[in-house]
Formats: structure tokens, sequence, C-alpha cells
């Protein structure tokens, strides 16, 4: 997914926040809301300037930049260095 196309990040909106573009409604604003249990339907009523194609781009972004920051799991960890040998 091409989150470029649904996000931008201005100096002069927001405090340069990266927010969904053409609003003034933040990526933290709309994670939020998915944390304290909204759905798509009643973000996208809460913030009309919000599509619900872009509320999915904000949490497949939020997936993929998790991804990239999550530890290996243990036993990954243990069974890769069990392979490698001992370092």
């Amino acid at each position: 997914m091409d989150y470029q196309q649904y996000f931008v990040r201005d100096s002069q909106i927001c405090g340069g926040a990266l927010i969904v573009k053409g609003t003034r409604v933040t990526i933290r604003t709309i994670l939020a809301s998915l944390a304290e249990g909204a759905t798509i339907d009643e973000i996208v009523k809460d913030f009309p300037t919000v599509t619900e194609q872009a509320v999915r781009a904000i949490i497949a972004f939020a997936a993929a930049s998790a991804e990239e920051d999550l530890p290996l799991p243990a036993y990954q960890v243990f069974r890769e260095n069990q392979a490698g040998g001992s370092h």
C-alpha cells in the first residue's frame, strides 16, 4: 500500500505531525481512537474529512512500523544461534 497518498507532514500544519492528507487530523489521533476501541465507521463519522481508505492505510502503516521495530521472538533468536553455532 502506498501510504504517501494518504499522509503528509507539513511544518505549518499541526506542528509538523504526520496527518491525513487534506485534513488537520493527525495519524496519532486516529491510532488513539482505534486503541480506545472505535471502529472504522465510528472514526469516519467522528472525522468526516477522513476516509475509510485513509483509516485502513493508517492501520497498515502502524502494523508495518511495529513489525520493523519488534525484536525477534526469543525462540527464533535461540534457533538462529543454534544453527550458526555460538558467537
